[in-house]
């Protein structure tokens, strides 16, 4: 069987790749120009390009704070998936008792939509008294399965022997997992960063929910204030989601390369 060239798979990647930036392109466009987006014919070239919806954005409405809460809640958030994924990742490599049990428990429950956990985990914040505060905006998002599972698949990547001989030093476990197994295992970490940045990033029903101050709005609140708000906001709206975006964007072509040897890490085994 002939093999397909790779230049013209190339080329097929930078043409799917160009209509996918169409979009993107179009935002950035209008965030600079604030152009009526339904004109005939559309104009591919911005007319006298200017950023002061940009300085729109950021002096109408509280942007910085904002920004910072979520900065401060994504952080948290990252940090807290690190140390409890992580962990639960390691636990999940040792053989014990009842482990498929759990492993079928975890698959189950990424099928449970936030949806239907919201009230209970309302109820739980009001309890600790969270509501209206960074670490409650932070707790439904301080672990996911699939994170877990990434660390799992990467963990079970390094030679048991390095565990082995931690363990005949008297390393205790906890150790090993934050002086072995994390340093060896940079795509697990990376594909938490980014998946943790962002789902946190965009969320916008939990922060709904518990926060009633608009100092501690976040981005997406801080979007649906822009737009209650203000009229005739077209390009000062593009400009908002360019400068949400750009974070997002940022964070995930600094760890792409890790990321995706995170995802297919032990996708090639036996």
């Amino acid at each position: 069987m002939q093999r397909v060239p790779r230049w013209s798979i190339h080329l097929a990647l930078v043409v799917i790749c160009f209509f996918m930036l169409i979009p993107f392109y179009w935002v950035l466009k209008t965030s600079v120009a604030g152009e009526n987006i339904f004109a005939y014919p559309p104009s591919l070239v911005p007319k006298d390009p200017h950023p002061f919806y940009f300085i729109d954005v950021w002096y109408d409405i509280p942007f910085a704070r904002f920004f910072l809460n979520s900065v401060v809640v994504v952080t948290i958030v990252i940090v807290l998936n690190l140390v409890f994924n992580a962990m639960a990742g390691y636990a999940l490599t040792r053989d014990f008792a009842g482990k498929k049990a759990i492993l079928f428990v975890l698959l189950s429950c990424m099928m449970i939509p936030f949806q239907a956990t919201i009230i209970p985990a309302y109820l739980i914040t009001a309890k600790m008294g969270l509501l209206n505060t960074y670490l409650g905006l932070a707790l439904p998002e301080v672990s996911h399965i699939i994170c877990i599972l990434v660390f799992k698949a990467n963990f079970e990547a390094v030679p048991k022997s390095l565990v082995e001989a931690a363990r005949i030093d008297g390393v205790p476990e906890w150790k090993i997992v934050y002086k072995i197994m994390l340093p060896l295992s940079k795509p697990a970490i990376a594909t938490n960063i980014v998946f943790s940045f962002v789902w946190t990033w965009n969320h916008f029903l939990w922060p709904l929910i518990i926060i009633s101050d608009q100092d501690m709005q976040t981005l997406p609140l801080g979007l649906s204030y822009f737009l209650s708000y203000f009229e005739d906001t077209t390009g000062a709206l593009y400009a908002f989601c360019v400068m949400v975006l750009a974070p997002t964007v940022f964070v995930f072509l600094m760890v792409q390369r890790q990321f995706i040897q995170g995802l297919t890490s032990g996708s090639t085994k036996g």
